[in-house]
């Protein structure tokens, strides 16, 4: 009995549902998650093709890709049918797009509320999963002289040095100060620790005629603002 063609194979499809014609022929904007996933990987196992197994890796991070893109080359590994190859064409795609988000945010030259500091950072520390603390310093007319990670921490914690703060703030002559960290965690409240070093840089940036404008927490998608909830 001659052997049946192995139904799994991208091959034996038609061009409809094959992913990589089909996004030639239809355009990039109609295949779905999976089909993209799966011109990534370009072929699957014995058992399963390309699509359903990157259906199977999407539904376990319950079809985010921003959830996606967390995961560690090591933990795409554990898939059936994804070696180290495939893996790291996974994380460099979606590394990729997370840089293209970055640069498609417009640049924001001057900052008139806490929505815009949101948009500035956001790109850069709302999927980290460590917790970085930023500042953003400011001229008299809110206009935005420079930003910069002070410093980098665990996923639950990161030491700041109001010292460096203010060395830094008085080189470049800025008068006012945002404080800014990510929660990995996805939870907007501010801890005691946050609310303690958000005073600590208010009460020294006083003394230097300073202003420190807002602490803003940053999540993958949200935020919490002091200045907004009359914490400072």
């Amino acid at each position: 009995m001659q052997n049946q063609p192995n139904s799994f194979s991208i091959k034996n499809w038609s061009n409809d549902d094959k992913p990589r014609e089909k996004l030639v022929q239809k355009g990039k904007a109609v295949l779905s998650d999976a089909e993209l996933v799966a011109i990534l990987i370009g072929s699957g196992s014995r058992d399963e093709s390309a699509v359903e197994l990157s259906k199977r890796i999407l539904a376990s991070v319950n079809n985010n890709l921003n959830q996606l893109g967390k995961l560690s080359i090591g933990q795409l590994m554990q898939f059936k049918g994804i070696g180290e190859a495939k893996a790291v064409t996974i994380a460099a795609a979606l590394e990729m797009g997370r840089r293209r988000r970055g640069e498609e945010v417009a640049k924001i030259e001057k900052i008139g509320s806490s929505k815009d500091v949101f948009n500035l950072l956001q790109p850069i520390l709302g999927e980290l999963p460590h917790e970085e603390f930023w500042i953003v310093y400011l001229n008299n007319s809110n206009k935005v002289l420079h930003q910069a990670q002070l410093s980098k921490g665990g996923i639950t914690g990161t030491l700041v040095d109001v010292r460096l703060v203010l060395k830094q703030a008085l080189e470049i002559g800025a008068i006012g100060l945002i404080l800014a960290h990510n929660h990995p965690s996805g939870g907007l409240n501010p801890s005691a620790a946050d609310k303690q070093i958000t005073q600590k840089l208010k009460t020294a940036a006083q003394a230097l005629d300073m202003k420190v404008l807002d602490h803003i927490i940053i999540t993958q998608r949200a935020y919490f603002s002091f200045a907004d909830d009359n914490l400072l």
